[in-house]
């Protein structure tokens, strides 16, 4: 055998033995162990390590004890005692073999919702939401168009005048059709703001000056009450963004409010139709909270009023994203008229998102109660709360649309901080 033989042979004897070696149970067991990790107060997690010799120790052994570290079954079980933060050092035969930085929160708590709610939302300036053709003596335009603006368009303002909502317009276009000046339109697209100039054509059926512009200032709907603080009031619910029905773009939000609503009835959701809670808003259509944020993890505001909850009137812990496993779950929501109920679901996926995200889980339906009444995940049944051992992990978003028994759910921890809830114990300032 000549050297370059002799070496490709050791060089494949030498993967093979790094890849035995990187895919032994003892390896498995180390790169299981993370390099930074973050508990409450209170909360343990255990690691397998019956075929790693390994010991742990916390590094300032003269720091007040925030860590009780064991190992006991075959297993490195870490007890959070304490608020504070500190490194872990694994050994092997007294070497220092990884360094494990943990992060003690205190716990939280906030009280889990279910319940069905009316929303109405107020958008900033007025919507662009399609074209309308103006039939002139000279045939059929829309002035908007023409200006260049596009469906999903914002108007904020015209000749230098705020615009709040579609009837602040008339005066303006009557006035511009009379004059024959153009008006000067302030626009907000994709957040970038810019100004148009429009000249409004009158209509030859019944003489009125028009832009050409289908709009919308507000948009309604039910969803469902994620989350509340009992102290601070502030909640979160539906667990994803409102878009416009036409524009399919986010409803960037000037103000709105949530009240109570009443579900009627249920359209059974079945394989490429999803179903949908049909509900009416309730008798007075009483306010009782505002919305001051639209964001791709719900809506969230402050209540204003005492909203009852059905299963759970106290405060439970919450999970990081980190913290939740596949298995057996429960969602909280109504399935008839107001009343928040309990019903077994399964989380088959869950991925430990290090930064805020969307469709952080996916769940399947499994209580045969709720299969027979809704099929599985339907329409307004999005911010449905999901516990976990006792802790609230996350909220139902969207149902898959070829099987209506499973559907994505965001981890509660993005809902939290969209909130302005910090984890860290504070609470930051309302906007």
């Amino acid at each position: 055998m000549n050297k370059e033989t002799a070496r490709k042979v050791a060089g494949v004897l030498l993967l093979g033995i790094l890849t035995a070696i990187a895919f032994s149970k003892p390896m498995k067991e180390y790169w299981q162990i993370p390099k930074q990790l973050v508990l409450f107060e209170g909360d343990a997690v255990e690691f397998p390590a019956a075929s790693l010799p390994v010991q742990a120790a916390v590094n300032d052994r003269n720091a007040p004890e925030t860590l009780n570290i064991e190992r006991k079954n075959g297993s490195l079980s870490v007890k959070a005692k304490r608020r504070g933060h500190e490194t872990m050092v694994l050994q092997v035969a007294g070497m220092p073999i990884k360094q494990v930085d943990v992060n003690v929160l205190p716990t939280l708590k906030v009280i889990p919702g279910g319940q069905s709610i009316g929303v109405k939302l107020n958008t900033v300036g007025v919507l662009v939401v399609g074209y309308h053709l103006v039939e002139t003596e000279n045939g059929k335009k829309s002035p908007g168009e023409a200006a260049g603006i596009q469906v999903g368009d914002i108007i904020i303002g015209i000749n230098g005048q705020k615009i709040e909502n579609m009837s602040d317009l008339s005066p303006f276009i009557e006035e511009a059709g009379k004059t024959g000046k153009p008006l000067h339109l302030k626009i907000l697209r994709d957040q970038h703001s810019m100004t148009v100039k429009l000249v409004p054509l009158r209509d030859r059926h019944d003489d009125v000056y028009r832009i050409g512009l289908y709009i919308r200032d507000s948009a309604a709907g039910i969803g469902t009450m994620t989350f509340y603080d009992p102290k601070s009031k502030t909640y979160g619910a539906l667990g994803h963004v409102i878009s416009d029905m036409d524009t399919k773009k986010p409803i960037v939000v000037q103000n709105g409010q949530i009240m109570r609503s009443t579900v009627t009835s249920i359209e059974k959701g079945t394989s490429g139709n999803p179903g949908e809670k049909l509900a009416r808003f309730s008798d007075g259509e009483e306010v009782i909270g505002t919305i001051t944020t639209n964001s791709p993890f719900g809506i969230f505001g402050k209540l204003t009023k005492p909203l009852p909850n059905g299963p759970f009137t106290k405060p439970i812990p919450v999970a990081l994203a980190n913290q939740v496993k596949e298995g057996p779950a429960k969602i909280l929501t109504v399935v008839e008229n107001d009343k928040v109920e309990q019903f077994d679901v399964e989380i088959v996926s869950t991925i430990p998102q290090k930064f805020p995200a969307t469709k952080g889980l996916v769940i399947r339906v499994t209580d045969p109660r709720l299969l027979k009444k809704t099929g599985g995940i339907v329409q307004g049944m999005s911010g449905s709360p999901i516990i976990q051992d006792g802790k609230l992990v996350g909220a139902v978003t969207h149902v898959f649309v070829n099987d209506p028994t499973s559907g994505y759910g965001v981890h509660i921890e993005w809902m939290l901080q969209e909130a302005g809830i910090d984890l860290y114990g504070k609470q930051k300032k309302a906007s």
